[in-house]
């Protein structure tokens, strides 16, 4: 009987995006297994293309002779079973290539990983869990959301947690003593206490955030309620090696496997639950194909897994609040805790001297300089740097960078001039319009409003958090930590109060910026919000943030914008771009947008049309594209002066782009 081994290519060519057909060697059929890499001949001229194992089977499809496995790369399997059953899935939603999706979900060979995995003792099993309660919530509604595999839109605990390291031992090795309390965010303490349960039943869990910072604070956490063992990263700043050794890891024995929008992919044959921390977040955006979010494989594969699915965020986002609509996700909120003391700055009197050009109320300072005498005082702004822009000191004429044409900017004070675009430096600038060599800066960012409030607050410790100064935490004694959105360090205890200013410069996705940092101060600090009024004020004062998110999506819904619909995005010659849109008649929902020429100098002949379409229609859709994306595979545009071989493809295709309507 000959044994077949129906493979996957690693291959981006969608005309490759099936399931092959290979015969089995006698000599390599103990090592053939469901998940092993395996090098296979391709097409002629002794080609070999790499692949993953999905079956063995006993009889193939293909009547005639089949070709021979050259190679099993490898006796470890990497690729699980519901890994691949996720990215065909997932592929197939996107009208993408299942290869892309492995890419992400499978590091590279590494072959000391797999020889330590191989060698490790079978016998071993990490120590049983005790799960904690979830605290902040009403008694049992988190943990039977868990044990019953529930989905649910979870409002995160505003404030820092405490929680205090549960010690586990065994008949050999007894408990440790207990150690000093952790101090974690509210959301952080909540998915790891959920994340407990899971695990405590022998089933795992995947946790996804936004960066580095959110899975600092979220392995503290499960440390503090989960032995190391059961703690597993898949984390962007991790070697292939390192990633290597947590996906083996995760296939062992029931983990909680964290880390950023890749750990949706992490292997875990019996999946308790997901969860999601603040899936607004563009981080969770895929920037390489098929450019699927993070937030779309978790749902596709809560569906296929069956496992608890939960978003947790203080701000809710659109996609959220569509499906909380729909009552597929229930809705679940902190159970007598208190919400931040947010005070509207927009109608207060100004401050004086230093205060005033740091841009603080004259109540935010005072309140800011009596809480700076006790704890850290955490002050949000838009931008980093010393300026925002730079002018030309003698017209006034905006600084451009002579590369790209983006704004220059200073990182600091008297630095060279830098492009905040490609970050060329603009060293012997001259004034296009007037000639003058000298430039000032206009705007105020970290830099400069940590300048300022130098002044503002002497005698006290400044710190500047941005994206070229990480910090994780910061102590908690007296100082004035300024930091961008989304770069806070946490604090134990909370901030002793927190300003946030800048609001009129930061109205894209400002109440999840907001909402984050007011969080991180500690229960009944004071959070002064300079600048804003209207109804995001209104609901940053009252707490009740789904209100924003409910009006949002209405408004969405009358414009037929995601996510109230899909949409597909459409790029290549007119003619493609045209045929495609008519292949698809009767499936999409409002004006077809376009055709428009794409800016671009090098692909003078290139249009876009953006395509909405219901999601019931999602699957009919994503096949006819893709079968429009196979059909013209092989038609290769000529580029000016003849060059084939940067010729581009006659279309390409993007579900769920939705960076065209964010600024709507």
């Amino acid at each position: 009987m000959t044994t077949v081994a129906r493979v996957v290519l690693d291959s981006p060519l969608p005309q490759l995006d099936r399931l092959f057909d290979y015969r089995v060697p006698a000599e390599l059929e103990d090592d053939c297994v469901p998940g092993v890499r395996v090098k296979v001949p391709l097409r002629t001229g002794a080609r070999m293309s790499d692949a993953y194992v999905v079956e063995i089977v006993s009889e193939g499809d293909w009547p005639g002779e089949l070709s021979p496995i050259e190679q099993v790369v490898s006796p470890v399997p990497l690729l699980a079973p519901e890994v691949w059953r996720l990215a065909r899935a997932v592929a197939d939603r996107a009208a993408g290539v299942a290869s892309d999706v492995l890419r992400l979900a499978v590091p590279p060979r590494q072959v000391r990983a797999e020889k330590a995995w191989a060698g490790r003792d079978p016998e071993w099993s990490p120590p049983p869990v005790v799960a904690p309660p979830v605290s902040g919530y009403a008694e049992g509604v988190l943990e039977a959301l868990v044990t019953d595999r529930g989905r649910a839109a979870v409002a995160a605990v505003p404030h820092p947690v405490a929680l205090t390291r549960t010690t586990h031992g065994t008949a050999d090795a007894p408990a440790p003593p207990p150690t000093d309390p952790v101090w974690v965010p509210g959301w952080a303490a909540t998915v790891a206490q959920a994340a407990a349960h899971a695990v405590a039943a022998e089933r795992s869990a995947i946790v996804a955030v936004p960066d580095f910072r959110d899975v600092t604070d979220l392995e503290r956490a499960l440390l503090a309620v989960l032995p190391a063992e059961r703690v597993v990263r898949f984390d962007a700043k991790q070697t292939n090696g390192q990633r290597a050794k947590a996906l083996l890891q995760a296939r062992t024995h029931a983990v909680v496997a964290i880390g950023n929008r890749a750990a949706v992919y992490a292997p875990a044959a019996d999946l308790g639950l997901i969860a999601m921390w603040d899936d607004g977040d563009a981080s969770f955006a895929e920037p390489r194909a098929p450019y699927v979010h993070a937030r779309d494989v978790a749902l596709v594969r809560a569906s296929q897994s069956g496992a608890a699915l939960l978003f947790l965020s203080h701000a809710r986002s659109t996609d959220v609040q569509r499906l909380v609509e729909l009552h597929w996700l229930q809705e679940v909120a902190p159970h007598r805790v208190p919400s931040p003391k947010v005070i509207p700055t927009v109608q207060q009197v100004g401050a004086e001297g230093f205060a005033a050009q740091a841009r603080i109320p004259s109540t935010a300072w005072r309140a800011a300089r009596e809480a700076s005498q006790h704890g850290p005082v955490l002050v949000q702004v838009a931008s980093p740097g010393f300026g925002t822009g730079l002018v030309c000191a003698e017209c006034g004429e905006r600084a451009h960078c002579r590369v790209c044409g983006g704004p220059l900017g200073q990182p600091h004070r008297g630095a060279t001039p830098q492009c905040r675009f490609c970050g060329a430096l603009a060293v012997g600038f001259r004034c296009p319009t007037c000639g003058n060599g000298t430039v000032k800066p206009v705007g105020q960012g970290a830099q400069r409003t940590a300048d300022e409030l130098g002044r503002a607050f002497p005698g006290t410790r400044i710190v500047v958090a941005d994206g070229s100064r990480p910090l994780d935490e910061v102590p908690a004694r007296p100082a004035v930590v300024v930091a961008t959105r989304g770069a806070e360090p946490s604090v134990a205890g909370g901030y002793a109060c927190v300003l946030l200013l800048d609001g009129e410069r930061m109205l894209e996705d400002v109440l999840r910026f907001w909402t984050n940092a007011a969080a991180k101060g500690a229960p009944g600090a004071e959070v002064y919000l300079v600048g804003i009024g209207g109804k995001l004020a209104t609901a940053m004062a009252l707490w009740r943030l789904d209100g924003p998110a409910h009006d949002e999506l209405a408004d969405r819904r009358e414009l037929h914008f995601p996510p109230a619909v899909r949409v597909a995005t459409l790029t290549g010659t007119d003619e493609a771009v045209t045929a495609a849109v008519e292949a698809l008649d009767g499936l999409t929902a409002g004006a077809v947008l376009g055709p428009v020429p794409v800016a671009d100098d090098a692909l003078p002949d290139i249009v876009r049309s953006i395509v909405r379409f219901p999601y019931a229609h999602g699957a009919q859709v994503a096949a006819t594209l893709k079968a429009e994306v196979i059909r013209r595979s092989s038609t290769r545009r000529v580029l000016p002066g003849g060059n084939r071989r940067r010729a581009a493809p006659a279309l390409r295709v993007r579900l769920d782009d939705a960076e065209p309507f964010t600024e709507v």
